[in-house]
């Protein structure tokens, strides 16, 4: 179990309603306490996205802090709650660099400038991770609840347990939703989406 659900903080959730309430200083407060999640999420994240070695852990858990940081709380209910909220803005963070990566690979005239190895890898397949960002798109707008059950399974670390408790559904039901977003995604990005 990557985080269990079963453990709150009351800080935890008290901060978490005090962001979503429109206090960005809350965000501040609660990151400290949910940093190694976030970083398990994120290294979650890059086991599962053929970009992920364009962005190392750390870095990834940041920018997804910035985008956090610079958009209002919504309605967050609790810790599971905000970890899916993280891991849909690391998916976002990811994929954008990937096409970042293209159009710089397509010659946008930008430079490339290498400062880490472990930050800039440049025999990531770019294609394939938005195609995989496409047809997630794609079963997102056909089916929203298998989109978002492919996103916490795979991108977010969620067991199928998690996420019936946090969808309030039968594990059965995600299952079930599992196998026929894995069919569906399988023909999307063999047919080239067509």
């Amino acid at each position: 179990m990557l985080f269990p659900m079963s453990i709150e903080s009351p800080d935890v959730t008290q901060l978490l309603r005090r962001w979503s309430a429109g206090e960005p200083d809350a965000l501040e407060q609660v990151m400290p306490l949910l940093y190694t999640q976030l970083r398990d999420l994120a290294h979650q994240r890059r086991n599962h996205v053929p970009s992920a070695l364009s962005l190392n852990t750390t870095a990834l858990v940041h920018e997804a802090y910035l985008k956090l940081a610079g958009s209002p709380g919504g309605n967050v209910n609790d810790r599971s709650h905000f970890l899916a909220i993280a891991s849909r803005v690391m998916r976002n963070v990811l994929v954008d660099h990937a096409r970042a990566r293209r159009t710089v690979k397509r010659g946008s005239g930008a430079v490339q400038v290498e400062l880490k190895e472990e930050v800039w890898i440049s025999h990531i397949d770019v294609d394939l991770v938005t195609s995989l960002d496409d047809a997630l798109k794609k079963l997102e707008s056909v089916d929203a609840r298998q989109g978002l059950i492919v996103e916490q399974h795979y991108f977010g670390g969620m067991t199928v347990d998690e996420i019936a408790a946090a969808l309030e559904l039968s594990s059965r039901t995600v299952k079930r939703d599992l196998r026929s977003a894995r069919a569906w995604l399988s023909l999307q990005l063999s047919s080239g989406g067509d």
